[in-house]
């Protein structure tokens, strides 16, 4: 992984290489404060996001075990978990 310019570059270990925009990366955020979560009756209640310049500013990520990708964003938000199969979904329909 590598940040270059407005995109994270991603290496994947069968030799692809994906980049995926910035604004699109925090706007797909899996986590509950950005996607929402299911009510007891399975309905997904979403909030409202508010987005600011620093929203799409990545400072810094962490890999979590080997199955996710942690993003710290320039707002303070650092609550998403992206796993790398879900990157991978991500970067495939980034470039369609």
């Amino acid at each position: 992984m590598q940040l270059i310019g407005e995109e994270l570059a991603l290496l994947w270990a069968d030799g692809a290489e994906s980049f995926l925009p910035l604004e699109r990366l925090r706007r797909a955020c899996p986590c509950a404060s950005c996607g929402g979560e299911p009510d007891v009756l399975g309905n997904i209640s979403r909030p409202d996001v508010n987005y600011s310049d620093k929203s799409f500013e990545l400072v810094g990520w962490q890999l979590i075990g080997g199955y996710a990708l942690q993003p710290r964003w320039g707002d303070g938000h650092s609550t998403g978990l992206y796993s790398f199969q879900y990157l991978r979904r991500l970067t495939a329909t980034s470039s369609s």
